[in-house]
């Protein structure tokens, strides 16, 4: 086995903490892009909590089999750049996507390769399907919705039997009143 230096030993070990840790990652080749598009892109990625970074491919693959992420090689060529966010696994999938689509008709070459979704491989078609979910405020929405709805209910239903009761002695009020 070759020697590897000190300097791309700590680069390994920053992308296995960065794999490691990671909800979502991306990988994307990034030819094509202008300085702006680029810029426009790590803004977006920033704004996000998503760190992107030009990455090694050799240095890529050491780093994911030392992180236990098996899969990755061939998708290890060309020019890369990994985005990863250690809290939201949809956001670097949905962010990237949408910029592909916002530059396809000026940029041709700029493409997602694969992603890493906790720890497991995913290809380009599974990260096109995690960026079409929704983002993880409107799931939270939808599942608060979903738990407030029979509370709703019970107390619309409690509301009923108190409105009753109320009615049945405003009734036996206006009787004895007209007697």
């Amino acid at each position: 086995m070759a020697v590897i230096r000190p300097e791309k030993v700590a680069a390994i070990a920053e992308l296995k903490e960065k794999l490691s840790t990671a909800k979502g990652a991306v990988l994307v080749d990034y030819r094509g892009l202008t300085v702006a598009q680029d810029t426009q892109l790590r803004r977006k990625l920033r704004e996000a909590g998503v760190e992107y970074s030009v990455v090694k491919n050799t240095l890529t693959n050491l780093a994911a089999k030392e992180a236990g992420i098996e899969g990755l090689e061939p998708y290890l060529f060309g020019t890369t750049a990994l985005a990863v966010s250690t809290t939201d696994a949809v956001a670097p999938a949905k962010i990237l996507s949408d910029f592909q689509k916002e530059i396809a008709k000026t940029v041709k070459t700029f493409q997602i390769k694969a992603g890493v979704l906790e720890g497991r491989v995913i290809d380009v078609e599974g990260v096109k399907a995690l960026a079409e979910l929704p983002s993880r405020e409107v799931l939270l929405a939808k599942v608060a919705g979903t738990m407030q709805a029979p509370i709703s209910g019970l107390v619309s239903v409690l509301a009923g039997t108190i409105r009753k009761f109320v009615y049945a002695v405003d009734a036996v009020r206006q009787q004895k009143e007209s007697a």
